[in-house]
């Protein structure tokens, strides 16, 4: 059975965002693996601290994710 998790910034993205992810992702599985996959498809969205995530060695906040979508530096 398929396990997809998925980990993002707590506070980025709305509980209805998150639905959307969870259906996404497991449309794309079930169109790699067929619709016999769907039912025991497990998608888990993760929300990790603000400031626990790191990239180039420096923590992310959850202000810093917000300003990237909208196109800040």
């Amino acid at each position: 059975m398929p396990f997809i998790q998925v980990k993002v910034i707590e506070n980025v993205f709305s509980d209805d965002q998150k639905k959307e992810m969870i259906q996404k992702l497991t449309d794309a599985m079930v169109g790699i693996e067929g619709e016999n996959m769907r039912a025991v498809t497990w998608c888990v969205v993760e929300e990790v601290r603000s400031g626990s995530w790191g990239i180039a060695g420096n923590p992310l906040s959850t202000a810093d994710v917000k300003a990237s979508a909208e196109g800040g530096p």
